[in-house]
Formats: structure tokens, sequence, C-alpha cells
């Protein structure tokens, strides 16, 4: 296990019960996970700041979440996030398992239907810094009202900008209040099968970008 790159905030050592409780719902629920919460803790104003705002964009807000979900997988496999990668959003409705490992291959999948291959054209445009096209901008009002289009965009630049942060402190799960496997993907429940996964030829995060 590779140490992290910024010291973790144990909750043991934390003495505002509005944060630790954060952290708490953080393991219940998972998406973010609470090691990454452990570490904007050092900096109070930007813990709760961040946990604010993701509720507001990610976990509420006007747009379904299974569609932002998409979107943040999108990033995660784009930008090679492990930490977020291997999260799973609770409140996602109809996405399968499949679902979570063709999105780089989303235009050519059969796994997407319209409206979430336009929301995943938005994610890649904003993601590898894309020129948009009135093809794009019609097929997003088509389906999308003006409000769910910002809330999207703000989400998907904020999970983006995230993501690529988080990438380089080599966080991993298991470390903050362990024992709870909520908010992840299937077949990582614990260090040991999470570990396990990371050694497999067929981990996502080995594969090259296609």
């Amino acid at each position: 296990m590779k140490k992290p790159r910024i010291s973790y905030i144990k909750p043991e050592d934390i003495k505002d019960p509005n944060m630790v409780s954060e952290l708490k719902r953080c393991a219940e629920i998972g998406t973010p996970r609470p090691e990454s919460q452990s570490i904007r803790a050092h900096v109070p104003e930007i813990f709760f700041g961040f946990a604010k705002v993701w509720k507001d964009s990610f976990y509420e807000g006007v747009l379904e979440n299974s569609i932002k979900e998409l979107c943040r997988i999108y990033v995660s496999h784009s930008v090679k996030c492990e930490y977020c990668g291997n999260q799973r959003s609770t409140k996602a409705k109809g996405i399968v398992k499949e679902d979570y490992f063709d999105l780089l291959n989303f235009e050519k999948s059969d796994r997407y239907d319209e409206k979430q291959k336009t929301a995943l054209s938005y994610a890649e445009a904003i993601t590898w810094d894309l020129q948009t096209n009135d093809e794009l901008w019609n097929s997003l009002h088509k389906h999308f009202s003006e409000p769910e289009i910002v809330e999207l965009g703000f989400f998907i630049a904020l999970t983006m900008g995230q993501q690529r942060w988080l990438r380089t402190l080599n966080l991993d799960h298991h470390q903050i209040m362990a024992g709870s496997s909520s908010g992840l993907a299937e077949g990582l429940e614990n260090a040991e099968k999470l570990e396990e996964a990371k050694s497999s030829e067929k981990y996502w995060a080995k594969n090259k970008l296609t």
C-alpha cells in the first residue's frame, strides 16, 4: 500500500463533532469516501465547502444522479484516478456493472441511450478540452433543461479538477473508518479484495485509453 502524499486527519484526532459526523456519512454512503475528506480536513473551510458543493451538485440538484454518475466515472477512467474510479454512487438508479466499463467507447457502445451519450459527449469535451459545436449543443438542449446543463457542466468540471488532484496523492480505500464498503465497486469490499483486484490483468486502470 502506497503512503499518501498528504497525511490523513484521523477521526479520533478531530474535535469538531460536525466534521466527525461528515466523515461517518462518507463511510456510510460513500462517494466521496472518508479518505479524501480526511485530506481536505487539514483546512476545515475546504472540508465543509466541498461537502456542501458536492451534495448540491452531485447527490441533489435538478438532474438525475445516474447521468452525473456516468460522467463521473468517465472522468475517472480518462484521468486514471483509481481512488475515484473504484467508487460507486449509492443513489444512481438503472446503472449495471457493465455500464461502468464501456464509457471510454461510449460513442460506439450500445449500452447508452442518446441522452446518456449526449451527457458523456459534454464530459468528453470538458475533460479533453475539445471544441464544442452546434450539433452537441442542439443535442444538449434537446435532452436537458438549461438548469440541468449548468449543473452537469459544473459537476463535470468539479469532479475533473478534484480527480486530477486526488490521483497525485496516493490515496486508497479502507484507510480511514475501515470496515465500511458502502460506495465501493463490487469486489472491493475490504483491503485484501482491493489489492487482489489491482493485481489482476483485468483491472480497469491497467487498460490503455482507447
